[in-house]
C-alpha cells in the first residue's frame, strides 16, 4: 500500500499561480509531446484522491475527463457528484486514516494524492509515502504552495532524479520511516 504524489511545481515551489491557474506548466517547450512519465504513475495508481478545489480545475479545463481510474473527492460541503461523472467521481470525508484505511479495504492500495490542500493535510498525518515533483523553471512569485507547516520534519530519501526535456528536472523521493 502506498499513498503516491506527483506532482509539478514551479521553482519556488508553487502548483498554481496567483490566479490559481497552471498554464505556466505549458512553458517549455515539449516538441516531442512527452508525458514526462505521467503514464507510468498512472498505471501504478488504483485510484485517485483528490480536494474539491482540484475537481473544481478539472472540471474546467477544455478537456475529456483525463482519468481512468476511480477519483475519490474528500469534501465536506458537496452531496453529489456533477451530472455524468457518477461512475467516475466518489464523495468521501472525514478523517484521512480512515479514509485511507476504508478505500484500501476496497481494494485501492496504491493512491495517487492531489492538490495542494489535500497533499499538506496528508503530510501532515504523516500519510505520503512517495513523492514525484517535476519542477518546471519558472518563479511565479506566489500562488498555491505545494507545501504548508507541519508539527514534525519528516525526512524522504532521493531515490532518483533527472532532467527530462529542455530544463525541466524530476525528482523521486520515499519517505523514510
Amino acid at each position: 500500500m502506498a499513498n503516491i504524489v506527483y506532482i509539478a511545481t514551479s521553482l519556488d515551489g508553487y502548483i498554481a499561480d496567483k490566479d490559481n491557474k497552471v498554464d505556466w506548466l505549458h512553458s517549455i517547450s515539449n516538441p516531442e509531446n512527452s508525458d514526462l512519465g505521467y503514464d507510468n504513475h498512472i498505471n501504478k495508481i488504483d485510484a485517485l484522491v483528490i480536494g474539491r478545489n482540484t475537481l473544481d480545475l478539472v472540471l474546467n479545463m477544455d478537456c475529456e475527463w483525463p482519468y481512468n481510474k476511480p477519483v475519490f473527492v474528500l469534501s465536506n460541503s458537496m452531496t453529489s457528484v456533477p451530472n455524468n461523472y457518477e461512475d467516475k467521481i466518489f464523495l468521501v470525508k472525514g478523517d484521512l486514516k480512515k479514509v485511507v484505511k476504508s478505500l484500501n479495504l476496497k481494494g485501492f492500495n496504491h493512491l495517487y494524492i492531489d492538490g495542494g490542500i489535500t497533499i499538506q493535510n496528508f503530510l501532515k498525518e504523516d500519510l505520503i509515502d512517495e513523492i514525484t515533483i517535476t519542477t518546471i523553471p519558472i518563479l511565479l512569485g506566489g500562488g498555491i504552495p505545494l507545501f504548508g507547516e507541519l508539527e514534525i520534519p519528516l525526512n524522504f530519501t532521493c531515490i532518483k532524479s533527472e532532467q527530462l526535456i529542455s530544463s525541466i528536472s524530476q525528482s523521486h523521493f520515499i519517505r523514510n520511516r
